[in-house]
């Protein structure tokens, strides 16, 4: 049977020898082919994947709010649950990329999500003892698992298909990304918020065991969600364990894919930078949504404003869906440049306007952030030949951003406001659109 030619990863060794190769995207039959035949289970349980690591992500949006009521942290110091969060994708991604080329890439996603559940359940621990170390702790072993997922199934997924469809490919399994960006706050809000919001002049009014036990009921709040979201991974990992992947073996006369050639590339150099301030960008202004809508609406009880961030990241589902069917008829850089100016404008006008409408303009930044992950990433990755799982690490780290700008964000809240701190995703917006414009230039749009 043929196999799928190597023209974006390495050979997959070990746990992979068993499985289906899928034909040539030469073909007749298969050149314009979504997935190749054969190869939807696996397709649709990698693009599950995609949903699991969002929910993870988008619960720690949640995580900000609840650890400044029950661990009395200041934004500040809340912010680096994203720090820790994100500094685990760049400890990570590198070394996922190397067990990608010695073991295949149902290792690296079977490895994460056993990190994922481990991390998972450090947090009922956590809990219990009521300190802000531990939990940071469980959220750095969670992220180390989303840091082999993100490492494995970003590229893997672009090679179920014909390679002229990766980015669509890749656009449509985030969307489900999206889908769990969406659900992430719902469940926060219902099963993390208790409900109980305290001013702070009650929260003076307190004895001090009643403060305590108070801070320790909403701590014990995240025992349950993160108990089931340890089972729910397992249960993925059982099914990535037993089901058919493709087979993706070394091409003769590929590149070595060493670090050094992979860098030579001048696309994927743009897409590690524009990388890194995207997603500071999305993480920023995902993780300070619920305390802008505080800030600007102060009526606002903390579920409802969750509930908005929901509504957001449906927006943001809803842009991929639409991104994959525009990318299909049109060129991939042109639309992400159309909407990272987008982004600047939404940006803008929430720094500049007040109440619901500054909120409504920050909610709507989620639909032009839709393509951009997934669209730099395809970018570039593309043509790399053997250098692919070095480059896709490479963008992996690159998200390293997430860490960098939420704390950043936070400090510069507390000298003057949430809409000056918003300052600071508009220039990475700016950094995607530098980006968008070197695709278009380099002809890596893919009609």
């Amino acid at each position: 049977m043929e196999t799928i030619p190597a023209a974006g990863l390495p050979t997959s060794l070990s746990m992979d020898q068993s499985d289906r190769r899928p034909p040539t995207s030469g073909a007749s039959d298969s050149r314009a082919r979504f997935v190749f035949a054969g190869f939807w289970p696996g397709f649709l349980l990698v693009t599950s994947v995609f949903f699991a690591w969002a929910l993870a992500n988008n619960l720690n949006d949640i995580l900000i709010r609840q650890f400044q009521k029950a661990l009395a942290l200041t934004r500040g110091e809340a912010g680096f649950i994203q720090f820790v969060f994100y500094l685990a994708y760049f400890v990570w991604a590198l070394p996922a990329g190397l067990l990608l080329r010695r073991f295949g890439y149902r290792a690296g996603l079977l490895t994460g999500l056993g990190l994922y559940a481990l991390g998972a359940l450090l947090f009922f621990p956590a809990a219990a003892l009521h300190r802000y170390e531990a939990f940071l702790l469980a959220l750095f072993v969670l992220a180390s698992g989303a840091a082999f997922l993100e490492t494995s199934a970003n590229p893997y997924v672009a090679r179920f298909g014909d390679p002229s469809r990766a980015p669509q490919r890749l656009t449509f399994a985030q969307a489900f990304n999206g889908l769990g960006a969406v659900v992430a706050p719902i469940l926060g809000g219902l099963f993390i918020f208790s409900g109980v919001e305290h001013t702070a002049a009650d929260l003076s009014a307190m004895s001090h065991a009643q403060l305590e036990a108070w801070r320790a009921s909403e701590a014990a709040m995240v025992k349950i969600p993160y108990l089931c979201l340890a089972g729910f991974v397992l249960l993925l990992g059982v099914g990535l364990a037993r089901v058919r992947l493709p087979h993706i073996e070394r091409s003769l006369g590929e590149g070595t894919g060493s670090l050094r050639s992979v860098l030579s590339n001048r696309l994927l150099r743009g897409a590690v930078f524009a990388q890194f301030f995207y997603v500071g960008a999305q993480v920023g202004i995902w993780s300070f949504f619920v305390d802008f809508t505080k800030h600007l609406a102060p009526q606002t009880p903390e579920r409802t404003a969750a509930f908005l961030l929901s509504a957001s990241l449906f927006l943001f589902m809803a842009g991929r869906f639409a991104g994959a069917a525009l990318m299909h008829r049109g060129s991939p850089p042109r639309l992400l440049l159309v909407f990272a100016l987008a982004n600047i404008v939404m940006v803008a006008l929430a720094m500049s306007l007040s109440g619901p409408a500054a909120i409504a303009c920050l909610a709507f930044t989620s639909f032009f952030m839709s393509i951009m992950f997934p669209t730099i990433f395809a970018l570039g990755i593309r043509d790399l030949g053997e250098g692919t799982a070095m480059g896709s690490s490479l963008v992996v780290m690159a998200v390293m951003g997430g860490a960098v700008f939420p704390p950043i964000m936070g400090l510069l809240s507390e000298k003057t406001d949430l809409q000056v701190a918003m300052a600071l995703p508009l220039a990475c917006f700016l950094a995607v659109a530098f980006f968008a414009r070197l695709a278009a230039r380099e002809g890596s749009g893919i009609a």
